[in-house]
């Protein structure tokens, strides 16, 4: 790793640090103006290419909270828009702010960014991962089930980025994962087999009961992404993995259930089950504000 902070992939880090950036997330939750001038006089610049509610929000009052301020940023508000590089692009911003976060379907462009900057890079979602919401989803079943290394995870659906990002997290906090996926879109490969040479019990099936059976946290995502085109073809091939009440019957008694949102209510989840007893998809919202406060610190303040 570089000795600038980038927070790009869970697979970059040592499994301490980021054991060590969930255990700052809960206790900034806990109490919220524990470091309220650590990042004063810092400026986070974000880029949006795809529209965003989450990410956007959770930065720009973390940044807000610690002291420092943002800007966002569209590529119709930069050069990118009329063809300037990504890369002249990272150089410029690196002479103005402490540090970029980039939304992009394309997480070349991100990489590019990481090699032509002066300054932290944070994934704030690529096409690959979406590793800033996976610290919070652990942050979220920690704080009401107890710690998640040795418990089964199970994931039903796209094999998007956030199931990729699954898969690393199940590498690095040393939970089972199980993911119910069709053939026809199934998880990473290439992220898959990282974490299988690193030993993490990580299986893919198509048996939706095989994935959920016994778990202690069920999770799902949208089956329509922003970048994806695939339309009503893929919402029929997915509609046997809608996580709904039968499907959590099957889970655990005291099964939690999360998803990071915004959801479609009705294909990949029952409106009973996002409602119901079992859901903690609010409070994993939140938890990306508290998550995001302690990447931040550990990018910009040498948190650690």
């Amino acid at each position: 790793m570089s000795a600038i902070r980038h927070f790009i992939g869970l697979e970059m880090f040592e499994p301490a640090v980021l054991r060590h950036m969930i255990s700052r997330a809960a206790e900034l939750k806990r109490v919220p103006k524990t470091y309220p001038d650590a990042l004063a006089g810092k400026t986070l610049a974000m880029i949006f290419e795809t529209p965003s509610t989450r990410t956007r929000i959770s930065f720009d009052v973390a940044m807000y909270k610690l002291g420092g301020r943002s800007i966002t940023l569209s590529p119709g508000e930069l050069q990118l828009g009329r063809g300037e590089s990504i890369g002249d692009t990272a150089r410029v911003l690196s002479r103005y702010v402490d540090a970029i976060l980039l939304r992009t379907t394309n997480h070349d462009s991100l990489l590019q960014l990481v090699q032509h900057a002066g300054v932290p890079i944070i994934n704030g979602l690529t096409d690959r991962t979406h590793p800033c919401q996976l610290m919070a989803d652990v942050l979220t079943f920690e704080e009401h089930r107890g710690a998640i290394a040795g418990r089964r995870i199970a994931w039903l659906g796209d094999g998007n980025n956030m199931a990729a990002t699954w898969i690393q997290a199940a590498a690095q906090f040393d939970f089972s994962l199980r993911l119910a996926c069709t053939n026809a879109y199934p998880p990473d490969g290439e992220i898959l087999d990282w974490a299988l040479a690193r030993g993490a019990d990580v299986d893919v099936t198509e048996n939706v009961r095989d994935a959920v059976r016994g778990a202690d946290c069920v999770v799902t995502d949208t089956w329509i992404s922003m970048s994806d085109d695939a339309g009503k073809q893929k919402i029929e091939a997915l509609r046997p993995y809608q996580v709904n009440e039968e499907v959590m019957a099957d889970a655990a008694p005291d099964a939690v259930f999360l998803h990071c949102l915004p959801a479609k209510r009705g294909l990949e989840v029952t409106e009973a089950v996002i409602e119901g007893a079992h859901s903690l998809v609010f409070d994993e919202a939140e938890n990306r504000l508290h998550a995001q406060e302690a990447i931040l610190l550990w990018c910009l303040a040498g948190d650690s």
